[in-house]
């Protein structure tokens, strides 16, 4: 589409889709955040430990550790999906790529006065750029899962100190069951999505949406 035609609709109809995720991101996790405040206080409270603000609540160990426990698991199946996409099909769905046939996403890139700046660039910049998609997603994927670590480990060690146990090191809590179990529980339900999106594709149509193949398009179609 050529700019002039992209310039005929408003910014929210060219970014409708962004902007609505988005907000529902920031909304949900405001209320996370009130939810797992009353929560926590309500945990200390039982402990018998003193409450404690919404401000000292957002850096506590309890509030990261939910929320990147989360983050990390979607940023998981993005990296995987988006890799294993490369290599991997499935007869029939419409989030596989054709099973002999070269597609448009294989092509080698060619310079253009209207492509992104690392494929007119060229050289280490455009191999780079190649997999920049992957890459985005494998660091959000690795920064998440270390401060889920941490904030799990930080709210851990809170326990503790309520109980009156001693702290546990970063070495000791690693080799505990507890942080694997935040872990695992939330790293299956993101492969059975995607197994679930792959799958149901084969048979199931949604139309007038792209992550769907027409609604007359036979089961063992593989792509849109």
């Amino acid at each position: 589409m050529t700019p002039s035609r992209v310039q005929q609709h408003s910014f929210f109809f060219r970014n409708g889709l962004t902007i609505f995720f988005v907000a529902l991101f920031l909304v949900t996790l405001m209320a996370q955040a009130l939810t797992g405040w009353k929560t926590h206080n309500q945990d200390l409270k039982d402990d018998q430990a003193q409450e404690i603000g919404l401000g000292t609540y957002l850096q506590s160990g309890h509030f990261i550790s939910a929320t990147f426990e989360n983050f990390e698991s979607e940023f998981l199946q993005m990296s995987m999906y988006v890799l294993l996409t490369v290599y991997l099909r499935q007869i029939g769905s419409a989030e596989s790529k054709q099973l002999d046939e070269k597609e448009e996403v294989d092509r080698e890139p060619v310079p253009s006065p209207d492509a992104p700046w690392p494929v007119r660039k060229g050289g280490w910049i455009l191999k780079l750029y190649n997999h920049s998609l992957s890459i985005c997603f494998g660091i959000l994927f690795l920064t998440s899962w270390i401060l889920h670590f941490y904030g799990s480990w930080q709210n851990h060690n809170v326990e503790q100190l309520a109980k009156h146990l001693p702290r546990d090191t970063v070495a000791q809590y690693l080799g505990q069951a507890e942080f694997w179990f935040e872990t695992f529980q939330n790293w299956q339900s993101e492969f059975l999505s995607v197994a679930s999106i792959v799958f149901f594709t084969i048979y199931l149509r949604q139309k007038g949406s792209p992550e769907s193949k027409p609604v007359d398009a036979p089961h063992m179609e593989t792509g849109k």
